[in-house]
């Protein structure tokens, strides 16, 4: 009888990354315990593709929370009354897609979640180099999370906010998830994708996954609108 794995919790929202991500924690030996959210993103169906993926990567559990962000954030993820922008190469600023303390909400809860299962390790996929400068993707901001878990729970163990793709392109991103056996056609990445989860082509996000694949060499399985 194999060993019982050990549990990690793994922030999962249905896109190239944290998909990797799944398999990595996987194939480091981990039980996964998968953790979505519904935030009020209008990108919802990536929850559908997030589903898929936990139990293609054998996740031993897979949870989706409801937070409602709409309305607090100013994010055009978030607010309906403002267009996701296209990508712009000359645009220095930080997208209007970026949603304000996302990742710190999400870290939270993640943390609550491996207290109650007895994990030390928590899997995110942030990534700060083919990204779209949002500040909650940078090492700094992990560095810190993992000393701020350490002393919010009651846990007699120390926590590790383990963050394998910060320093990855997109291209390294994706070559690890072939060699992890990750399905990527199972992903949606799209910050404008369609019911069918179909991408639209043209947000920052489909820009760094198409540019990514290309990179990589690796045929490209996104379905576009």
């Amino acid at each position: 009888m194999s060993a019982k794995r050990e549990p990690a919790v793994v922030l999962l929202s249905g896109g190239l990354d944290s998909a990797t991500l799944a398999w990595r924690a996987r194939a480091d030996g981990y039980a996964v315990h998968a953790l979505s959210f519904d935030y009020g993103q209008r990108h919802r169906v990536e929850l559908e593709a997030a589903a898929r993926v936990a139990a293609a990567a054998g996740a031993a559990a897979h949870r989706t929370i409801r937070i409602d962000m709409d309305g607090i954030t100013g994010s055009s993820l978030t607010d309906a009354s403002r267009s996701v922008p296209d990508y712009d190469p000359s645009q220095s600023e930080i997208p209007s897609t970026y949603v304000p303390a996302r990742n710190l909400t999400f870290l939270s809860f993640a943390l609550g979640w491996a207290e109650v299962l007895g994990a030390k390790r928590i899997y995110i996929g942030v990534n700060a180099v083919d990204y779209s400068g949002y500040p909650d993707c940078r090492p700094a901001f992990i560095e810190k999370f993992e000393e701020l878990a350490n002393i919010a729970t009651a846990a007699d163990h120390p926590f590790e906010i383990h963050a394998p793709l910060l320093r990855m392109t997109k291209a390294e991103i994706i070559r690890t998830g072939q060699e992890l056996g990750v399905d990527y056609g199972l992903t949606v990445s799209c910050y404008r994708a369609d019911p069918e989860g179909r991408a639209c082509g043209r947000c920052d996000s489909c820009h760094y996954r198409r540019q990514g694949f290309q990179d990589a060499g690796v045929p490209d399985p996104t379905r576009y609108a």
